[in-house]
C-alpha cells in the first residue's frame, strides 16, 4: 500500500463576514448541491438540463456562448444564446455557472433576460449515454 499519495484538497467557499447569512448559505447550497461551471467544459460539450418544469439541451461553445433548446415559446429550435449563469431567485448571479437548486439564466436575442424554473438534474450527453446503456442492460 502505497502511503506516500495525498489527495486534493477541494478549494471549499468559506463565508465572509460581510455577506448575509442568506448569501453565504445560498453559497455553501451551491457548492453542495453540485453544478458546472461553463469554462470547465470543452468546447462542443452537450448537456442536459432539467429544470422543475423542462428539459433543456444546451451545446457549450465557450465564454459563455451557447445553443439551448427545449422551451416551446423561447427557444422550441436551437437558439444562440449567451448563458449568463445561475440565480437563488434574486439579483444575485454566479456568473457561468449552471446549479442544481438554483435558476438558470441566459441572454435570449428576441426576449431579452430569460430566467428558468429551479434546475433539478444536469447531464452531459456522456451521462445520458451512460444511463441509457445501463437501463438498457438491466432489462
Amino acid at each position: 500500500m502505497d502511503h506516500g499519495t495525498t489527495l486534493p484538497i477541494p478549494c471549499l467557499f468559506m463565508p465572509h463576514p460581510s455577506l448575509s447569512d442568506e448569501i453565504n448559505r445560498n453559497i455553501v447550497e451551491s457548492e453542495i448541491e453540485g453544478g458546472v461551471y461553463l469554462e470547465s467544459l470543452l468546447e462542443g460539450t452537450v448537456l442536459d438540463i432539467r429544470t422543475q418544469n423542462r428539459w433543456y439541451t444546451i451545446v457549450n461553445y465557450g465564454r459563455g456562448r451557447a445553443l439551448i433548446w427545449g422551451h416551446p415559446d423561447y427557444c422550441p429550435d436551437p437558439v444562440p444564446v449567451r448563458i449568463e449563469g445561475s440565480t437563488w431567485g434574486g439579483s444575485m448571479l454566479k456568473v457561468r455557472f449552471i446549479g442544481r437548486g438554483m435558476h438558470l439564466e441566459f441572454w435570449h436575442p428576441a426576449f431579452r433576460s430569460i430566467t428558468t424554473s429551479r434546475v433539478v438534474e444536469i447531464r452531459s450527453r456522456d451521462q445520458v449515454s451512460a444511463a441509457a446503456d445501463e437501463a438498457s442492460s438491466s432489462l
